[in-house]
């Protein structure tokens, strides 16, 4: 099968939409398979089947926006496409924009199957220009999608259910929908890790995700300045972002143990993890959060946002895994019990061992491929 896949985004894999995409590419490339790859990235130019293209030029404003959250967005450039798609037996695009788009376009003028991933919210968009909250903006953002990209699929991979529903409730038509999970890798299991001397006599409480507005981590802070524990909380943040000296500061305001805040490559994280006592994810806004995954794959109890606009809350066995989203009070009572309880915390951990082995990644990654085949097929 000859596979070109379109990134509007990709960069290094410290996000999980790069991960996403490089764990297909590699698994499709391990079946056999001949993928091509249509970026941005002028440090892969040369390398054998990338096809780069240049950065998009958006204007001042929105290119400070972009340069902010250290992404580039491609140009889409015609000929370049043009060549990485004339052979190829499907497209896969990544994301619904200027890049995906064109592809598109040229595809279908080709009677070239076109798939499609969904790992943008409309909120991951709406939080950069201060709309994350205002409807009407999300609205229109995904409207947009569905006409421009979605509406036009043979078949659409979506996360999680609850972002299908969601989006298909949105813009009130059915898709040719595919429900995967993006699939956690096999390096994330419980095993033993030796906790750095400093932590000895710490309750490490991880989060995993980017340092942005929607992802919420001064939820969290606030949390632990209301915890009976604060002294003996520390948080590590796992990632990068924006808002890294904001979430400084606000860890100094509320009198908390700084967070320790570094992104670690995966075998590192997986270490990391594993000599943590609790994961918490406040993040309100979420498709699937493959970061809570890899936490309770390693047997680690979780505490997530139960927001609506997020998926996570589906990985939650009862309501001592949830706390009211937005709520710091609610997420500190949450936090107190399971320090209160570290023989629950353990029968819970075994739960969550037997809980997440349906998320293997090469599992998922097979069903991603029987996606592309079935489309071919049904052109």
């Amino acid at each position: 099968m000859k596979v070109t896949i379109i990134a509007d985004v990709l960069g290094e894999e410290n996000n999980g939409t790069t991960t996403a995409c490089m764990n297909l590419v590699r698994y499709l490339q391990d079946c056999g398979d001949e993928v091509k790859i249509v970026c941005c990235d002028a440090d892969k130019k040369g390398w054998e089947n990338y096809y780069i293209v240049k950065t998009f030029n958006m204007g001042p404003l929105i290119n400070k926006i972009i340069e902010r959250n250290n992404v580039a967005l491609a140009n889409p450039e015609t000929a370049v496409i043009e060549e990485a798609i004339k052979d190829a037996d499907i497209v896969h695009i990544m994301m619904p924009f200027a890049l995906g788009r064109k592809a598109v376009k040229l595809a279908k003028k080709r009677n070239i199957p076109v798939t499609s991933g969904f790992h943008v919210q409309a909120e991951n968009f709406t939080s950069h220009i201060g709309m994350m909250n205002f409807g009407l903006a999300n609205y229109v953002t995904y409207m947009t999608f569905y006409e421009t990209v979605y509406k036009k699929m043979n078949g659409i991979h979506y996360p999680t259910q609850f972002i299908r529903d969601l989006f298909e409730n949105t813009v009130r038509h059915k898709t040719n929908g595919y429900v995967i999970s993006n699939g956690v890798h096999d390096r994330f299991k419980k095993k033993k890790s030796v906790r750095p001397e400093e932590l000895k006599d710490k309750f490490v409480i991880l989060f995993t995700g980017r340092y942005s507005r929607e992802k919420s981590h001064h939820i969290l802070i606030k949390a632990v300045a209301k915890s009976k524990y604060k002294d003996k909380i520390q948080l590590i943040f796992a990632g990068q972002g924006p808002n890294y000296n904001a979430l400084r500061k606000l860890s100094i305001k509320k009198n908390i143990n700084m967070p320790i805040m570094k992104f670690f490559d995966k075998d590192e994280l997986a270490k990391v993890i594993n000599y943590c006592d609790l994961y918490c994810h406040p993040a309100e806004i979420e498709i699937e959060a493959i970061a809570c995954l890899e936490a309770i794959s390693c047997g680690i109890v979780p505490v997530i946002a139960n927001s609506k606009r997020c998926a996570t809350k589906a990985f939650a066995i009862d309501e001592k895994n949830l706390f009211k989203c937005n709520d710091t009070q609610d997420l500190a009572d949450k936090i107190d019990y399971w320090i209160e309880h570290p023989e629950e915390r353990k029968q819970r951990s075994k739960e969550y061992l037997s809980y997440t082995k349906q998320f293997n990644q090469t599992e998922c990654m097979k069903k991603m491929r029987l996606m592309m085949e079935e489309c071919i097929r049904n052109n």
